[in-house]
């Protein structure tokens, strides 16, 4: 019986050995699954950033690679990139001639190389205020056009507005076409720094003109227009030429918007109001008097689209009849507005001087050459050349800190 039981033991204690073999066997290979496996995670991290880094250099290269085949099929200069262009931060700029409309156009002027757009009611001062855009430009010493399409261009008031007439290029045009085609060749000329078209309204289409009186022509004149404004605009940005628009308003007698709609449209279709970078609209709010007779009229410009600062901005000042803006009420208004100027009715005190009056402070500023620039140096300080508060801060904030380092 002891025999028999030694040997069941012994074979109970063969068989356990024998089943933990391959148990440890199987632990074995398993933990050697589980480092293999967190090996391979590592390696994977390290792979991705390498990858990543691979990434961006063969995007780099793709795109350099782009480049130079966009240079060597368009020409230098045809793309670029735009922080490290040498073109100015700055719009180069007209002066319009008004001091008020320079400051609410907020950069001094009109840009060059863009479309400008006048528009407003017949006698509100349009022609007049082209007019003196082309005396600005002339002062700067750029050649000038007068497209006339409308034939009404008064020699007298070119004259009496400042303009050098003997060095002011005219055309009066036969058609729309006409028009249209010479400012191209002007503008692609590159010599011209302001064009001006008076007024769309007046560019009339070949069909038009050969056809018979109450024919319907649809939208001809609209259809004429986007594609000049299509083919000037590539020109005007190389040449650097305000070209303006001259432009007439019409009632809408019925608005699609409901109520409140507007009320007035202008001529040519909708293509002019999306390639024009400025659109002013002018029109009199009252008349100058002296005495009974009417001197001059009060107009508003209203800035209706601004592509270079804020738009919606409103300048008032005084158009005199036969001889355009009025500098003199133009700095007196600005001047009482900006405490420059104290005023006590019926009194005006300026540099410790007492003038009776508006008329004589103006007969005063439009005598004396010295005291008109001196009131349009405070006033250009103040209004056009102050630095915007961020710019200051930060420029305060840079001298602290020089201060700080060399202390």
């Amino acid at each position: 019986m002891s025999r028999f039981l030694r040997r069941a033991s012994s074979l109970s204690s063969s068989m356990l050995s024998q089943l933990q073999g391959p148990v440890t066997g199987l632990s074995e290979t398993s933990i050697q699954r589980c480092n293999f496996s967190t090996k391979g995670r590592k390696k994977s991290k390290s792979q991705t950033s390498d990858s990543g880094e691979e990434n961006t250099s063969k995007k780099d290269l793709a795109l350099k690679v782009a480049m130079d085949q966009i240079t060597a099929s368009f020409g230098e200069g045809s793309i670029m990139w735009h922080g490290r262009s040498i073109s100015p931060r700055q719009t180069a700029v007209v002066s319009t001639g008004s001091f008020s409309l320079d400051i609410a156009l907020g950069i001094g002027g009109l840009p060059k190389g863009r479309v400008v757009e006048i528009y407003g009611p017949e006698a509100s001062g349009k022609t007049t205020l082209a007019l003196h855009v082309i005396a600005e430009a002339q002062k700067q010493g750029g050649y000038c056009v007068f497209v006339d399409a409308e034939h009404a261009l008064d020699p007298a008031l070119v004259k009496a507005i400042g303009v050098d007439s003997e060095k002011l290029l005219i055309s009066q045009p036969d058609s729309g076409e006409q028009a249209l085609s010479l400012v191209d060749t002007l503008i692609r000329s590159g010599s011209v720094d302001v064009v001006v078209v008076d007024s769309v309204a007046a560019l009339v289409p070949k069909g038009e003109l050969d056809g018979e009186m109450g024919d319907a022509h649809m939208a001809m004149q609209a259809r004429l227009m986007s594609q000049a404004l299509r083919k000037l605009t590539h020109s005007l940005s190389l040449a650097q030429t305000i070209l303006i628009f001259t432009n007439q308003v019409r009632s809408k007698l019925s608005t699609f918007g409901g109520f409140g709609g507007p009320s007035e449209v202008t001529c040519g279709g909708n293509a002019l109001k999306f390639y024009s970078s400025v659109r002013l609209n002018i029109k009199r709010t009252g008349l100058v008097k002296k005495g009974d007779e009417t001197t001059g009229s009060q107009v508003v410009v209203k800035i209706v689209k601004n592509k270079h600062a804020p738009p919606f901005k409103t300048a008032e000042f005084e158009l005199e009849f036969g001889k355009g803006i009025c500098r003199g009420a133009e700095l007196i208004d600005l001047g009482c507005k900006h405490k420059f100027i104290t005023k006590a009715v019926p009194y005006l005190y300026m540099n410790d001087q007492t003038f009776h009056g508006k008329d004589s402070l103006k007969r005063y500023l439009s005598e004396s050459k010295t005291a008109r620039e001196e009131l349009a140096k405070k006033l250009r300080d103040k209004l056009i050349n102050a630095k915007p508060d961020n710019e200051k801060e930060t420029n305060v904030d840079q001298e602290s800190e020089t201060a700080a380092n060399q202390a």
